[in-house]
């Protein structure tokens, strides 16, 4: 993924990007697909319940062995996710500032998490042999949209 997704109006959106980022791209799609269509601030109150382990995510997929939280089923608390999200959403909310936008009155209008590149590494092993030890990296695109005022 080079540069991103979706074309959008520049006079009434920001946009940021995190690139290559090493947290889970699994827990990023989940954290991601909830913060479609929130506020930006009620966005990072959400995040940071997520990183005080106090909001867990609902897990829509690779749910198989979680374990339910009450009212809300299979879920968990991507605390790394969350953090890597909310720096680039702070991002986002940064960039909206600077080009004259009215940052509170801002909604996420597009979160996306896709696989980035993979770091290959090995890692010794007895009798002089190795395994591969891979770490995965995540892209993170977030953009925000300028919300008439009611």
């Amino acid at each position: 993924m080079r540069g991103y997704s979706q074309t959008s109006d520049p006079e009434t959106t920001s946009r940021a990007l995190g690139m290559e980022l090493g947290v889970s791209p699994k827990h990023c799609r989940e954290v991601c697909k909830e913060l479609k269509g929130m506020k930006v601030e009620d966005a990072k109150k959400y995040l940071q319940g997520v990183i005080e382990l106090k909001i867990p995510v609902p897990f829509t997929r690779f749910k198989m062995y979680l374990n339910p939280k009450r009212k809300v089923g299979p879920a968990r608390f991507p605390k790394n996710a969350a953090k890597a999200i909310l720096k680039v959403l702070e991002s986002a909310q940064s960039n909206a500032e600077y080009k004259g936008l009215e940052a509170d009155n801002m909604r996420v209008r597009l979160a996306a998490a896709s696989r980035g590149r993979i770091q290959k590494s090995m890692m010794p092993r007895a009798q002089g042999r190795s395994t591969p030890w891979n770490d995965q990296t995540t892209n993170i695109e977030i953009v925000l949209e300028e919300v008439e005022a009611s």
